[in-house]
């Protein structure tokens, strides 16, 4: 067998040092409008924890070490949130916290919603965000992950409590596993 190209650059599984459960400081890389699924509109939102965090630049050091040609910005460190309720046709909880969490998190910061590009008045912002084990199954195979449960007040993160695990109906919890590897500028992120 010829040696795969970057293998000894390559990190394994166990090398990853894995999200810290509970509240981390966090800053907006970059937000950007979508469609979703169903036509929809959302926000997909690339974060990473700023340099008051135990884990500072923990996904643009994940970022910068992929290797791969088509690399994203880490799952882990992206969230998707709806606009509006489908339910109710009116906004969605989870984009009025995101929203409130981001104005109270930076004082004299005012979402200006007639802004020509929406997304960009969040890069840069600071907010907080509570992050707890969520249970996954990827191909028949059930994981533990640690991942963003819900945003908070900047201020509040040291003090947020460890979310009790979310697991999937009827399962017992898995391990927890390391996050899987990377897929810092503006420019670089994929969206």
């Amino acid at each position: 067998m010829i040696k795969p190209n970057n293998y000894d650059a390559v990190k394994t599984s166990d090398e990853f040092e894995k999200i810290q459960a509970g509240g981390h400081y966090m800053e907006i890389k970059k937000l950007a409008e979508r469609k979703n699924k169903n036509g929809g509109d959302m926000i997909v939102i690339a974060f990473d924890f700023d340099m008051r965090d135990k884990q500072e630049g923990y996904f643009s050091k994940q970022f910068l070490d992929d290797v791969r040609p088509d690399k994203k910005w880490p799952y882990a460190g992206t969230q998707y949130i709806n606009v509006v309720d489908t339910r109710t046709g009116d906004c969605s909880r989870n984009f009025k916290s995101f929203c409130t969490c981001v104005e109270h998190s930076n004082p004299g910061f005012t979402i200006d919603w007639e802004a020509k590009d929406f997304g960009k008045q969040f890069a840069g912002k600071k907010i907080g965000g509570v992050f707890g084990s969520v249970e996954n199954e990827y191909n028949g195979k059930v994981t533990m992950r640690t991942q963003l449960r819900w945003f908070c007040n900047y201020k509040d993160a040291a003090g947020a409590k460890v979310p009790e695990p979310r697991l999937l109906p009827n399962e017992q919890p898995a391990a927890v596993t390391a996050p899987a590897p990377a897929t810092v500028t503006d420019e670089d992120l994929p969206f």
